[in-house]
């Protein structure tokens, strides 16, 4: 029988194989960056993608968890609704968030979910408060 701690947690954020290849062309073009979950509003519920400074995460947001080594944030609030759920990053094409980098390439990102199931549940990744964030 496997040692469980050596098992490895299961991640609450993963991405297609097309929005890492994007995050990697961002990178390249903007440096480091980070995304933040939009609660609504002008951009609906949509992975935000920014320029690390040009977007301040709020010492209340949680820290669901790195892509690629970009790191992935939400509301304390969201992740109270959105915390049974695996969210999977994806591209599709159309226009990205008005502030988010890919805007104007034509394609966006996009959140997909799946709910966890209980030998999953028992396995997640901790999140962290964004104040106690490192990165």
């Amino acid at each position: 029988m496997a040692d469980p701690r050596s098992i490895e947690p299961i991640p609450r954020v993963t991405a297609t194989p097309a929005a890492i290849s994007l995050l990697r062309t961002l990178r390249q073009d903007y440096g480091d960056i980070l995304f933040h979950q939009s609660g609504g509003c002008c951009d609906g519920s949509s992975p935000m993608c920014f320029q690390k400074g040009d977007y301040i995460v709020g010492d209340t947001d949680i820290r669901l968890g790195e892509i690629d080594g970009v790191p992935f944030f939400m509301t304390a609030s969201q992740f109270d609704y959105w915390q049974h759920t695996q969210l999977i990053i994806d591209v599709v094409p159309g226009r990205g968030g008005m502030f988010s980098l890919e805007n104007g390439r034509e394609i966006r990102f996009l959140t997909r979910s799946r709910l966890y199931d209980d030998a999953e549940a028992d396995r997640l990744a901790p999140v962290t408060a964004a104040g106690e964030a490192t990165g």
